[in-house]
């Protein structure tokens, strides 16, 4: 029984190409050296002495600089091809980081960071859309979903790692470290991939008259919409669920890692078989968006409960179900979307609603918290993933109206 339960994940992983295993271990280092960013916050207050108010004003430079590099990373993949991009952006990164460490007035931080940002995510468009070059069309969701896994598996491994680093070279370490992972990961890529000119397939949306631009594509910006609330929800999971943890229920740092950790457990056992099943089934992308986004919604309806500390093991688990369900496929509806010539555009586009989740979801979560508590903030949460799967029921319509089938 539990063999054949083996047999059957490890066939997930069968079917990619050479290319597409390369990105995703070039992926793994590159995500298990990105250790300054756990730590960056801490680093700046602790070892900088910089203000609470100077920090956040860090952190804003740092998210708008990977908006710009996710937008300038998708448009120059178009014009001059993701492969030159993505060699650039992880090479250049790499040398900035070594000189960043040095680097401690604010505002020239904050420009230092802006510009780190901006040079470094311009890496992230441009591998999406490599996916479309390496992958085969009938396997493209398994491919981003296990470059995805080794984001995940280098996320679990780098705060370890960062912290031993910490301990014995302190936060210059991070720098170096994090610096030399970048420039040993593009390394290995350049030298073992050969640069691929992007293939259209023919579950793409055709020509370039489809859609003659992606500012005119009302579907796909409903989509990022949603992918931007989707995201949102998702980043509260770093950033007020584990004070609400100890504030309500008590529970100690190691404690909400462990619920830190069912979440990558989860992740890790159950989206490569979850995805290839669904595609193999042939379910479409936006139907498994709406489950998807519901489940998150329903995860912090959930939190209302607030009156016995097991919910939170129950809220991880529907949010880890989301998250299988919504993330891949996002990710794979954005690269079939774009018509030729564009994909660089809508990946930019797609990378940046992350981004700029990333800058809102803190402030907006942290701000209802103050002013009106954390019950009214899980509300508001849910209410708009509920917004967010009522537009996917819109796009899956528009769709059907737009193609008919």
């Amino acid at each position: 029984m539990l063999k054949n339960a083996f047999t059957h994940y490890i066939n997930n992983f069968r079917g990619f190409s050479r290319e597409i295993w390369i990105l995703a271990i070039v992926t793994f280092i590159n995500r298990a050296g990105t250790m300054v960013l756990p730590f960056l916050s801490k680093y700046l207050k602790e070892d900088l002495q910089f203000s609470y108010n100077q920090v956040g004003w860090i952190m804003v430079a740092f998210g708008f600089g990977s908006m710009l590099g996710s937008w300038l990373g998708g448009k120059l993949s178009d014009k001059i091809g993701f492969y030159k991009i993505m060699v650039f952006s992880l090479f250049t990164s790499g040398l900035a980081l070594f000189f960043v460490q040095y680097i401690t007035h604010f505002w020239s931080l904050c420009i230092a960071m802006f510009l780190l940002m901006t040079i470094a995510d311009m890496f992230r468009p441009a591998m999406f859309v490599s996916l479309g070059a390496y992958a085969k069309p009938e396997n493209r969701t398994r491919a981003l979903t296990l470059v995805r896994l080794a984001v995940n598996l280098g996320f679990a491994a780098g705060p370890a790692l960062g912290g031993l680093i910490i301990m014995g070279m302190g936060y210059s370490g991070l720098f170096w470290v994090d610096g030399s992972s970048c420039i040993i990961a593009i390394s290995i890529f350049a030298f073992l991939v050969k640069e691929k000119k992007k293939v259209v397939h023919e579950d793409k949306a055709e020509s370039a008259g489809d859609v003659k631009s992606v500012f005119h594509d009302t579907i796909f910006w409903v989509f990022l919409f949603v992918s931007f609330i989707t995201a949102m929800i998702f980043f509260q999971l770093f950033t007020t669920l584990p004070l609400y943890h100890n504030e309500r229920f008590g529970l100690s740092e190691f404690q909400t890692g462990l619920l830190m950790t069912l979440n990558g457990l989860l992740i890790f056992a159950l989206e490569m078989p979850t995805v290839g099943f669904l595609e193999r089934k042939g379910f479409a992308k936006i139907r498994i968006i709406i489950v998807g986004s519901f489940v998150m919604a329903l995860s912090f309806f959930l939190l209302l409960i607030n009156f016995w500390a097991g919910i939170l093991v129950v809220s991880m688990i529907c949010i880890s179900v989301g998250e299988v369900l919504t993330f891949p496929f996002s990710n794979a509806f954005a690269l079939s979307r774009a018509p030729r010539g564009q994909e660089g555009r809508y990946m930019a586009l797609y990378t940046m609603s992350f981004s700029l989740a990333h800058i809102i979801s803190s402030k907006v979560g942290f701000e209802i918290i103050t002013r009106l508590g954390y019950q009214i903030n899980w509300l508001f949460m849910a209410c708009i993933g509920v917004v967010a799967t009522c537009c996917c029921l819109w796009i899956r319509n528009a769709l059907i109206t737009e193609k008919p089938q």
